[in-house]
């Protein structure tokens, strides 16, 4: 089971959004920068208060939240 210690859930912290190490930077927003900046050297340049583990617990995190379920396809 994954550790996901720099993930943090506070109601008074961005209505209790998940978010990386009590900052204002959700789970949800590192995702949204890493469709923007794929190259960790320009995400870094543009958040460099984020680090490597922050975006990694992000998207194990992520993962972990996403439904893995097979859908049967009707027969055609």
């Amino acid at each position: 089971m994954a550790t996901l210690d720099r993930i943090t859930s506070d109601p008074h912290v961005l209505n209790g959004q998940p978010v990386i190490r009590g900052m204002r930077i959700s789970v949800r927003r590192v995702l949204q920068m890493l469709a923007v900046y794929p190259d960790w050297k320009q995400l870094q340049a543009e958040f460099p208060e984020l680090e490597l583990e922050d975006v990694q617990q992000a998207l194990e995190y992520a993962a972990l939240n996403v439904p893995d379920e097979v859908l049967a396809r009707d027969a055609a």
